[in-house]
């Protein structure tokens, strides 16, 4: 449908000639109080709080490398030729979020060896936060007017978007046409993950449990609302490169738990305790 407004600045604070961004606000923001809950969540089990946050401060960098590496590997028909600078760019948007737990996972491990502790219980730890900072990140597309779906019908403005805060349907209103908010859809899928993760770790489930139900949780609202989105990297053909990847994930995560459990490699729960 039509419609007409305009868009908010993505400017949160000029410094003569430094733009700082909303995007890179609220990633910021995201990761800060992802990183706050992990630091708890830590010292609840009886742990150095260090240990969480040398892990995670490593992590952070490595995932967003990792994030934007991913992107423009999949839109490298877009950055070819492109300066470095473009390519380097992520405050203008771009980065994937598969490409950002592809690194973190692989920081986790080489951290959990050098440290010598368990992987499954660092990953277990820090899933709620990042699916919390995942939700919150999610705003910062908003801001950018990025990974919105296609334009929505009459009936579905009247029906669902007219009842939401005008700042966001405005900020819906790309070029005159009305889009389908994917990201406040992806926003609150991963709200309720977070609140899911905090209640399942409180029956203490068998280490690396926590962690694989994020990834079973997120994959699953992924794949659907990517379904929606106008902007997706694709595999090949018509096949989203997400909605592949999340299939992958639900059934290697459902599959390792499994086997997991039958093979007694979860030998301890979320708290520490042998089983």
């Amino acid at each position: 449908m039509s419609c007409s407004a305009e868009a908010l600045d993505r400017v949160f604070l000029q410094l003569g000639p430094l733009s700082i961004y909303w995007y890179g606000v609220i990633i910021a923001a995201g990761a800060y109080l992802g990183l706050w809950l992990a630091v708890r969540e830590t010292e609840r089990l009886g742990l150095k709080k260090d240990l969480m946050i040398d892990a995670v401060v490593i992590a952070i960098p490595v995932a967003i490398i990792s994030a934007r590496i991913y992107y423009v590997i999949f839109e490298w028909e877009r950055y070819a030729g492109s300066s470095l600078l473009n390519i380097l760019a992520i405050w203008e948007g771009g980065i994937a979020i598969h490409g950002a737990l592809i690194g973190s996972v692989i920081t986790a491990i080489v951290y959990a060896r050098v440290k010598k502790v368990s992987v499954w219980m660092l990953l277990d730890i820090a899933a709620p936060s990042i699916i919390l900072g995942q939700a919150i990140g999610r705003w910062g597309n908003f801001m950018n007017q990025e990974a919105h779906g296609g334009p929505v019908s009459e009936s579905f403005y009247n029906n669902f978007m007219q009842y939401l805060p005008d700042f966001i349907t405005n900020q819906m209103c790309i070029g005159g046409t009305m889009y389908h908010p994917t990201f406040l859809y992806e926003s609150t899928w991963n709200i309720l993950g977070f609140v899911l993760l905090l209640v399942l770790r409180r029956y203490n489930p068998l280490r690396g449990e926590v962690f694989l139900s994020y990834v079973i949780w997120y994959s699953v609202g992924r794949f659907f609302i990517e379904g929606l989105r106008t902007d997706s990297l694709y595999l090949v053909g018509d096949i989203r490169t997400a909605q592949a990847i999340s299939i992958v994930l639900v059934i290697a995560s459902v599959a390792a738990i499994i086997y997991r459990r039958k093979t007694n490699m979860a030998d301890k729960h979320y708290n520490g305790k042998k089983v």
